[in-house]
């Protein structure tokens, strides 16, 4: 007999903990994912943020062989007119409905970031970069220095030198940000301590703290963005202005896509003095902006964006009636339920799978269960994966 898939995939795909779920998933629709077997299992996690839309959406599947047969890479990003590019930067910057004109297409969030930090350092000729506790930008070096996380950071240091990290919600950190500061970097919803919304008067505040000291808010909303948050975007619900704007995830429609985002007078400074001061292979691929846009489109036309309100306070209660749980906090399509301690958010989780339901944990809310289902995802369907979970939890009551 023949190594199985599985095996192979352990044995030869590089592994990121010693316990990986290890799914076999040979299809993927709508709200579910399907095993070989036919057995399918209702996806509470949505890829983290990625399959706003669903998974298999036609539209979007469309548009990816559409373009794919057209043309696929051409040239280095930026140095020829791809008509995918255009066409969903065109998109983007009428929905952001602010000063952002320029967008720069990246391979994902975490190049965003880091396009993001290049662009505020030569902007304002300043070394300093504030975060947050328990933030997460991604997983490069430049990303990975402003995490808010030590635990993640120590094993690689030394890393980037200029990080500030100061607490979250809280308004005596903002006294860090001064006159070396080139920029703050923030996600209005942190998307790896359990959902943990900003408060508004705090995101106020460190707007108002980079306009008095000259430094650039970037706010990243690479998981939060895509109307996941309630809103298309959630620096529209709490009335903010970003400098930079960092996507990623859901901007791809299921492929993989980021960007950063800025007024062209700031953007055009990474074309001289010097030239080249981004470049990026495979950024911006046109059959990434091609399935992004479709989605955007869909989102923007569609009855999802409208309904989540409603859908929303549909979850909420379902997650409110759970057993079982330390208490729930979230808002959109992004929720944590408290189960207490990891060992226990990893058995309830391995149990609702094996009933047919994905979930996930957080970085650094490890004691909490992550909610963040497709956006289509329907009413039956979030009833029926809050019944998988509450059974789990009454499974492992502690």
């Amino acid at each position: 007999m023949g190594i199985g898939l599985k095996d192979l995939f352990l044995r030869h795909n590089a592994q990121t903990t010693d316990f990986s779920l290890a799914l076999e998933i040979s299809r993927a629709e709508g709200s579910y994912l399907y095993r070989p077997d036919g057995s399918r299992i209702l996806d509470f996690i949505s890829g983290i943020g990625v399959s706003n839309m669903g998974h298999g959406r036609p539209e979007i599947v469309s548009a990816v062989q559409e373009q794919a047969a057209r043309y696929m890479h051409l040239m280095v990003y930026g140095e020829m007119v791809q008509q995918p590019q255009v066409a969903y930067a065109q998109a983007l910057i009428k929905a952001f409905d602010n000063h952002l004109d320029s967008v720069y297409f990246t391979n994902s969030g975490a190049e965003a970031i880091e396009g993001a930090l290049k662009l505020a350092k030569r902007v304002t000729q300043r070394t300093e970069i504030v975060s947050f506790e328990n933030s997460y930008h991604g997983s490069t070096a430049g990303a990975l220095s402003a995490m808010g996380s030590e635990e993640y950071k120590s094993a690689y240091r030394p890393l980037v030198p200029g990080h500030i990290i100061v607490p979250y919600n809280n308004l005596a950190g903002l006294e860090s940000i001064g006159s070396q500061t080139a920029a703050v970097l923030v996600e209005p919803i942190q998307s790896e301590s359990g959902y943990r919304a900003g408060n508004p008067e705090f995101l106020a505040a460190v707007q108002a703290a980079c306009r008095r000291s000259g430094a650039l808010l970037i706010l990243d909303e690479i998981q939060c963005g895509f109307g996941r948050s309630g809103s298309l975007f959630a620096y529209q619900h709490y009335g903010l202005q970003p400098d930079i704007l960092c996507l990623g995830k859901a901007l791809g429609g299921g492929m993989p896509l980021g960007a950063f985002a800025a007024a062209r007078s700031l953007m055009h400074q990474l074309a001289q003095n010097p030239m080249l001061g981004h470049i990026t292979t495979f950024g911006g691929h046109p059959v990434s902006c091609a399935a992004g846009n479709a989605a955007l489109h869909l989102l923007q036309n569609g009855p999802e964006l409208p309904d989540l309100p409603r859908k929303s306070l549909l979850l909420k209660n379902l997650l409110d009636q759970l057993p079982h749980t330390t208490g729930i906090s979230g808002t959109g399509f992004l929720w944590s339920v408290g189960v207490g301690s990891l060992d226990r958010a990893i058995r309830v989780q391995h149990t609702a799978l094996e009933n047919g339901l994905l979930t996930d944990w957080f970085l650094f809310e490890s004691t909490a269960l992550r909610i963040a289902p497709p956006l289509t995802c329907s009413d039956d369907e979030l009833r029926s994966g809050a019944d998988i979970l509450a059974d789990a939890l009454r499974q492992h009551p502690n």
